[in-house]
């Protein structure tokens, strides 16, 4: 039996329209040119989408977070060598240079087999799959998730407990997870959650709100505060963003007493004395100052 022209052309329209509705086949990773991707969701998972160019953020261009980046640094370094490492809560105020440490450490660790996958907070429930991808690779991965808050009970917050508790589902050996959080223990605290605290022969017992919230945090081996700046300490971090600048650029004497109480002035108008306002501020003062010299 065959197919009359006209039968055959509506199939043929049919199958194109399939086609545009069918994801593409996504190609493996090669990890071996890759040294970073990013976990996009499609349908019931997800795949790995190669990041082509990694930020050059050096871990010196990090200013004013030396003891962060020395205690991160060294369990990055350990976890490479195949020494025992933690997974890692990098909490605190914004802008103090938790994501772009991890991006620094990238860059600084990748010709030594470190890769990053970056991994939004909703993705989180794709743990298994994405490790399943990678658990067999000869480098080091570390699976990032910034930014991470959590209603308690989420689907997220259950599968990243179960991660990083080992109880049910425990990433292999060639993994850690790497999170940013503005908040210590990654969720909402609320200040009825400590009606519940008990006092047991002087010892202060949490109540069970409170001891859920410590659950999830309490799991990873290291914690890193990142804390503001006080403003001697954001004066100095500008300071040096401004030489630096400045010296790239083949200038000098930017950094003055005009610099100075500007400075001031920008980071209160930010209402924040952070090291990224200092950088904020580095770009538009040594930015600034260039116009002025090549205008006159």
């Amino acid at each position: 039996m065959t197919l009359d022209k006209e039968m055959v052309e509506q199939l043929r329209r049919v199958l194109n329209a399939v086609e545009q509705i069918l994801p593409r086949p996504v190609p493996e990773v090669d990890w071996s040119v890759t040294h970073a991707a990013n976990w996009r969701r499609r349908a019931a998972s997800g795949y790995l989408d190669p990041v082509p160019e990694i930020e050059s953020m050096q871990l010196d261009d990090l200013l004013g977070i030396d003891e962060q980046k020395r205690v991160v640094e060294q369990n990055t370094r350990q976890f490479l060598a195949g020494a025992p490492a933690n997974n890692v809560l990098l909490w605190g105020t914004r802008g103090t240079g938790k994501s772009s440490l991890v991006r620094a450490l990238l860059h600084s660790y990748a010709p030594r087999g470190l890769r990053v996958i970056q991994v939004d907070k909703d993705d989180l429930v794709h743990l298994p799959a994405m490790v399943d991808l990678i658990k067999r690779q000869p480098y080091r991965f570390i699976l990032f998730s910034d930014d991470v808050s959590f209603e308690t009970g989420e689907s997220s917050y259950k599968m990243l407990k179960s991660a990083l508790d080992g109880s049910v589902y425990a990433p292999p050996e060639n993994v850690l997870i790497y999170v940013t959080s503005n908040r210590r223990h990654l969720l909402p605290e609320y200040e009825s959650d400590n009606r519940g605290a008990m006092l047991v022969n002087n010892e202060i017992h949490h109540g069970e709100a409170v001891e859920e919230k410590i659950s999830l945090s309490g799991r990873f081996g290291l914690w890193v505060g990142f804390h503001p700046f006080s403003q001697d300490q954001f004066l100095e971090v500008t300071r040096q963003w401004v030489e630096r600048m400045a010296a790239r650029h083949g200038l000098q004497g930017l950094w003055n007493e005009e610099a100075r109480q500007a400075a001031i002035l920008w980071c209160r108008q930010k209402g924040d004395n952070s090291g990224r306002i200092a950088l904020q501020f580095a770009n538009h003062w040594v930015g600034s100052c260039m116009m002025q010299r090549r205008e006159s």
